[in-house]
This record gives C-alpha cells, structure tokens and sequence, in this order.
C-alpha cells in the first residue's frame, strides 16, 4: 500500500461479495478487540506478562473465535437494516438472502484449531438461530443491536469471573459504539439498489479466508 492510499476512501459496496467481505472483517473485529482490550485493561501493568503465556493466548484465540458468530450476528442485523424494505414480503426476502449471506461468511472459515468440530457446528446453529430471529421486530438503533448478545459475549472473557468485578455493562457499552460506527461506515459505502441486485443472484463464493 502506497502512502497516498492512506487518504483513499474505502469502496462502496456494490454487490452481496463485497457485503460479505465487510461483515466478515468486522464481526472478526468486534470479536478479537472486545476480547483483546478487556483482557489488558483487566491485568493491568501484568498485561505484557499475560500475553506471553501460551495458556493464556491459547483462551483468548477460544474466546475469540466462540465469539466471531456472535459478531456475525450483530454485523448481518445491521446490513439488514441497512437493506430495509417496508414491504413485508420484501423485506422477508431480504433477510432471508443476509442471512444466507451470513453462513457463508461463516462457512468461509475451517473448523478453528481451538474448537472442535462438533462446538463449531453448534456456534452455527445458534447464528443461524440468531439471523431467523431478525424479522420478529422491526429494524433496531445499532446500539440497541447488541442486547441479546453482550451477556453472552461478556461471559467468554477469558478472565476469571471472580475478577471481571461490575464489568458488564462496560463491554456493552464497547459493542453499542462499535455497532453504531460500524452501522455509520456501512452507510456511507453501500449502494443499496446494487447490493439487493446482486443478492438477487448467485451467491458469493465461500472460499476459505
């Protein structure tokens, strides 16, 4: 990357791959830096210590990746609000097609060497379950988004919980800004005539990332 690229601005988004594309680096983001941040905020000037033990970056690569659906979920329901129709059957189509869009995104990625088969599979039926459940409601504030989830996210701290103090609503609170500035990007770079084209039509690859 050149030095002038620094001042470019992202490209739109313009068809259901470069959609893909955008939920997976941010899920991916809202997983590793909750999970990161908190851990050092949690130990402190032990931090560096901390991260050098192998025990300890092998928890947080586990919390990381059980909570990379969990960063899906919140990531699809905002593309979804981003395509929100008013048409009912409409809208229905939409969701269906982010939620399609979601899996593959997850499908993209093998079996973690943390986690076993079997827990991944699982981890994907509980997003799917996630994805079917956005259509039960009307579109959410973005930070309204991460309600159902930041108990559960909070839980795969890799800190004992008899440190993690009154820490909760704090992580909430980093998912709440981060899904509003993740919602903020979205909208200034998705051309949604585009998008809902082409999730009219194939579907992007699902290659491995």
């Amino acid at each position: 990357m050149g030095i002038f690229d620094l001042f470019r601005r992202p490209p739109a988004i313009r068809d259901a791959t470069a959609l893909a594309d955008f939920i997976d680096r941010n899920a991916a983001f809202v997983a590793q830096k909750g999970i990161y941040e908190y851990s050092r905020a949690r130990a402190g000037h032990y931090s560096k210590v901390l991260f050098r033990e192998t025990e300890f970056r092998d928890a947080c690569d586990r919390a990381r990746w059980r909570a990379f659906p969990v960063g899906l979920a919140m990531v699809g329901e905002l593309a979804e609000a981003a395509l929100f129709s008013p048409d009912p059957g409409e809208r229905q189509t939409r969701i269906e097609a982010i939620k399609a869009l979601t899996l593959a995104v997850f499908d993209r990625h093998p079996v973690p060497p943390p986690l076993d088969r079997i827990t991944w599979e699982a981890l994907r039926g509980e997003l799917e379950q996630s994805l079917a459940r956005i259509g039960l409601h009307p579109p959410k504030r973005a930070m309204d988004v991460p309600a159902p989830y930041a108990e559960a996210y909070f839980n795969l701290m890799p800190i004992h919980p008899t440190l993690r103090g009154r820490d909760a609503p704090t992580v909430h609170n980093y998912l709440r800004v981060t899904m509003c500035n993740i919602q903020d990007e979205l909208t200034r770079r998705i051309d949604v005539p585009a998008v809902v084209e082409s999730l009219q039509g194939p579907g992007p690859a699902a290659s491995a990332a």
